[in-house]
């Protein structure tokens, strides 16, 4: 078994989507019990990463507050793999923790699974799973998957789940507790 170290892992946190069914709000600024979306995950992670990177396509000065602010090589907004593309290209430690700025019900407990399943099985990837689907943008993946994931994206995949499923894959099962996967899509859901 391999001990990863604090300073062996990045994050990104990945906020550079349009927030279509938010009215186009850029999700991670929105409040939610007092603070932005993104400083709920920030607060989780600060202590377990060496290196926080935020993938943005706008509100850069805004986010810069939070983490290094990164933009997709890829134009417009092609989802989550673009950020995390971009993330595997400039992380400079051996692992690369992703997760959602919308998500603030994430906690420790749900970084340190994903830690340790990394560590017992040397995976590629290790993603949370809710008994049935796996939860992609939950994630602790192997920094030296750049170029793998630069050659799926230039063949147009786009889709997390199947450029995964191509790597050595382990699923960290939360299904006793998934309300840490909880997602804000809507304003509703601000509600809660």
């Amino acid at each position: 078994m391999n001990n990863i170290l604090q300073s062996e892992v990045s994050s990104v946190i990945l906020a550079g989507g349009q927030g279509l069914r938010m009215d186009g709000m850029d999700k991670g600024l929105i409040e939610f019990r007092g603070l932005p979306l993104i400083a709920h995950v920030l607060g989780v992670i600060e202590s377990k990463v060496d290196k926080i990177y935020i993938s943005a396509n706008r509100s850069f000065d805004a986010y810069s507050a939070y983490g290094e602010v990164i933009k997709d090589d890829l134009l417009g907004f092609q989802g989550p793999l673009a950020g995390i593309s971009k993330a595997l290209k400039v992380c400079e430690t051996d692992y690369l923790l992703v997760l959602p700025c919308d998500s603030p019900l994430v906690d420790s407990e749900l970084v340190d699974s994903l830690i340790n399943k990394m560590e017992q099985k040397d995976a590629d990837i290790c993603v949370a799973h809710d008994g049935s689907i796996m939860h992609a943008t939950f994630a602790l993946m192997k920094s030296n998957l750049s170029k793998s994931l630069e050659h799926f994206l230039n063949d147009g995949g786009r889709k997390m789940a199947h450029w995964y499923r191509q790597q050595n894959l382990e699923r960290v099962d939360v299904s006793d507790r998934l309300e840490v996967l909880t997602n804000l899509n809507k304003p509703e859901d601000l509600d809660f």
